[in-house]
């Protein structure tokens, strides 16, 4: 069976047609579901006859809650998501004074190898797909009984390594007989797959895309990103320019800050430099330490 939350309300008024049925009940299931009714037997105003021809083609895949963390400070909340194979991914809401933001999953694992990034410990198991994508926003929006306003693609996996997935769920988040989240209030965050940058530029999109580059020069930045083997500085670069000039939109250069790597002076100083002229938006981020590896934060204190 096919989850239904993969597909628009243009793909599924399409197989309401070709089934004999009617067109307009497509918009009456989606409704049903960002009203947190998961089982078409629930949906009352939909005939018999049709509900049996849903469940036996469409099941609606919401992963189940199986864990959830709270922070005392702030308020953010952490949630371990479990879909039908038993593979877990983890989503976060942070709420704003502006709105609620959600730091979400595309793939389960990841196959960048980024050093300081746990979600590449086993590896990338395997893509989720839109419709899941899609899935821990709603789910997140239940949780939290207010509505998600930003979304930052920023959790387990690359998201330009899952580039078919990621652009559909672009597409259906974005409609407006669904979540209708604007473009502009989404953030993206690559590793650097250049190609994809390009192909991302000519989609289009309003969303802000964010470049994990931790470092100044090709050869640091191989150190802590094997990325950095196969596309170099310059080659982002361009890229980021490209998506500039075609999207309007600032780049974000991420930088975490790693102890005796990459938090010197000069480091600082080489990083503004190769930034220099560019409208972007730098973010310097502590590393986040994992037991795998013995990579630290810098001292508060540089």
């Amino acid at each position: 069976m096919k989850n239904i939350l993969d597909y628009s309300l243009e793909e599924v008024s399409l197989w309401m047609k070709e089934n004999e049925e009617s067109a307009f009940r497509a918009k009456q299931i989606f409704s049903w579901i960002y009203k947190y009714t998961w089982n078409f037997e629930e949906m009352k105003n939909l005939p018999k006859s049709l509900i049996d021809k849903l469940s036996k083609n469409f099941y609606i895949g919401i992963p189940e809650v199986v864990e959830k963390y709270e922070s005392t400070l702030d308020g953010t909340q952490k949630l371990l998501l479990a879909f039908d194979d038993g593979n877990i991914i983890e989503s976060v809401i942070m709420k704003y004074k502006h709105g609620n933001s959600i730091c979400i999953s595309t793939q389960i694992g990841c196959r960048m190898g980024c050093k300081f990034c746990a979600s590449t410990l086993e590896g990338r198991v395997r893509n989720l797909t839109a419709g899941e994508i899609l899935s821990e926003v709603i789910l997140a929006q239940k949780v939290l009984g207010e509505r998600i306003s930003n979304i930052v693609l920023m959790g387990s996996g690359e998201p330009l390594d899952n580039y078919e997935n990621v652009t559909k769920f672009l597409d259906l988040v974005n409609s407006d007989y669904g979540l209708n989240i604007g473009q502009r209030h989404i953030t993206l965050s690559t590793c650097g797959l250049v190609p994809k940058i390009y192909e991302l530029a000519d989609k289009g999109y309003a969303i802000t895309l964010a470049i994990s580059l931790h470092a100044f020069s090709d050869e640091k930045r191989r150190e802590i990103m094997p990325i950095a083997n196969k596309y170099s500085i310059k080659e982002i670069l361009e890229a980021c320019d490209y998506y500039f000039n075609k999207t309007g939109r600032r780049i974000t250069f991420e930088y975490s800050l790693v102890s005796g790597i990459n938090d010197g002076k000069e480091d600082a100083k080489s990083l503004s430099k190769l930034l220099r002229g560019r409208q972007c938006h730098v973010n310097l981020i502590p590393v986040n330490e994992i037991k795998e590896n013995t990579l630290k934060r810098p001292s508060k204190k540089l």
